[in-house]
C-alpha cells in the first residue's frame, strides 16, 4: 500500500503502541480489516472481538482510560480502535470514560484533525459508508499524525503560538470539567447515598477459591441447599463449552460478559444488573470482557462437566460471526 513504509518508521520511531480493537455486527469485517493492517506494522493488538456496540465500545474506553493513568515508560501507549454501523454509537460510549478522546472519522482529513486537534486516541469507523481502501488510509493517517502538527484546519500549516497554547492547555483542562458540579452534588465524597446493595455485600471480606478446570475462575459457595455462590472472573477469560446437572440462575454484580447457549444458538450480553437462566443440561460457553463478579444460584450440589478444551473455545469465539445464534442484546 502507498504510504505504507512512511507509517511503519513513523510508528518504529514513537513510544511503543498498542491498540485494543472491537466492533459490533456492522463494523465487524471492517474492524478485521484494520487489525491484520495493525499487525502488518507490528503494532501489538488485543482483538476484543463483536459484541453489541455500546458493550465493546465501552470495554476499549474503560481499557484506554485505565491505561492512560499509568506512567509512560517503559509501558506502551494504549490506544483503541472501534467499528460499528456508523461508527457514531462506539464513539458515544467510548468518550464516557476519563481521558479517552474517540474520533469518528469517515475520511483522511477527519483523522488527520482527530489527531492533530484533539489528540485522539480511539479511532472509530464505520462499516456501512466507509470502504476498506478508505478505512485503511484512514488508520494509516490517524497513526503517522501527531497531536499539533499541520492539519487541513490549520491549512497544513503549523499552528501560530496562541493556538499551540491552547491545544496544549486543553489536555489538562478538559479532564477537569464536570468534577466541581460533581463534587457539590456529592459533597461528603460519599460513593453512593442509598443503601448498598444486598448481594453486592456478600462479595465483600469473602475469600474466593480458584476453580482448577478454568483458568481466571474463582469462587465461594455462600449458601447449601438451595445453593447459592459468589463467582469472579479476570478480564479476558473464557468458560469452554461446559454443562451442569442443575439448571441456574445469575445476576451479574459487576463487568460484562458474553453466553453463548450452544444448546439453544442463542447468545447473550450481560451487564451490571442482568440475570439469565441456563436450564439443567444446556451446554453452554462464556467470554469476559473485563473483571466480572456474578451472583449464582441453584438446586443441589455443584457439578461441571466440559465438553470443550479452552483452544476449541478460543477458536470458536474468533469465528463468532459465522455462528448463526440468536442474539439477545
Amino acid at each position: 500500500m502507498a504510504g505504507s513504509d512512511a507509517v511503519a518508521a513513523e510508528v518504529s520511531r514513537s513510544r511503543p503502541l498498542k491498540i485494543i480493537a472491537g466492533a459490533d455486527s456492522f463494523g465487524c469485517d471492517l474492524k478485521d480489516t484494520l487489525v491484520n493492517r495493525l499487525r502488518s506494522l507490528n503494532i501489538d493488538v488485543e482483538d476484543l472481538g463483536t459484541s453489541s456496540y455500546y458493550t465493546i465500545a465501552a470495554e476499549v474506553g474503560r481499557r484506554v482510560s485505565s491505561a492512560t493513568t499509568k506512567p509512560l515508560s517503559p509501558s506502551p501507549e494504549v490506544r483503541g480502535l472501534l467499528a460499528c454501523g456508523t461508527g457514531v454509537g462506539v464513539s458515544i460510549f467510548a468518550n464516557k470514560f476519563p481521558g479517552v478522546t474517540a474520533a469518528t472519522c469517515l475520511s483522511t482529513d477527519d483523522a488527520n484533525n482527530a489527531r492533530s486537534i484533539n489528540n485522539s486516541n480511539v479511532l472509530s469507523v464505520s462499516g456501512m459508508s466507509t470502504s476498506p481502501a478508505s478505512a485503511l488510509e484512514i488508520l494509516d493517517t490517524w497513526l503517522n499524525t501527531s497531536f499539533k502538527s499541520p492539519c487541513p484546519a490549520s491549512k497544513f500549516a503549523p499552528w501560530s503560538e496562541d493556538i499551540s497554547n491552547f491545544l496544549d492547555n486543553s489536555l489538562s483542562e478538559m479532564p477537569e470539567i464536570g468534577k466541581q458540579e460533581k463534587a457539590q452534588e456529592n459533597p461528603k465524597g460519599n460513593e453512593a447515598q442509598s443503601s448498598p446493595c444486598t448481594l453486592c455485600c456478600l462479595v465483600k471480606n469473602r475469600n474466593l477459591e480458584p476453580i482448577d478446570i478454568i483458568p481466571g475462575g474463582s469462587m465461594k459457595i455462600v449458601r447449601e441447599s438451595p445453593t447459592s455462590a459468589i463467582i469472579s472472573f479476570k478480564a479476558g477469560s473464557i468458560e469452554p463449552a461446559h454443562h451442569h446437572t442443575f439448571g441456574h440462575d445469575l445476576v451479574v454484580l459487576k463487568g460484562s460478559k458474553k453466553v453463548w447457549n450452544l444448546s439453544k444458538k442463542t447468545k447473550y450480553d450481560l451487564g451490571v444488573g442482568d440475570y439469565l437462566f441456563t436450564p439443567a443440561g444446556d451446554v453452554h460457553r462464556v467470554k469476559y470482557f473485563e473483571d466480572t463478579d456474578f451472583f449464582l444460584k441453584w438446586e443441589g450440589k455443584w457439578d461441571i462437566f466440559l465438553d470443550e478444551d479452552l483452544e476449541v473455545a478460543k477458536s470458536a469465539i474468533e469465528k463468532e460471526a459465522e455462528d448463526g445464534f440468536e442474539w439477545f442484546k
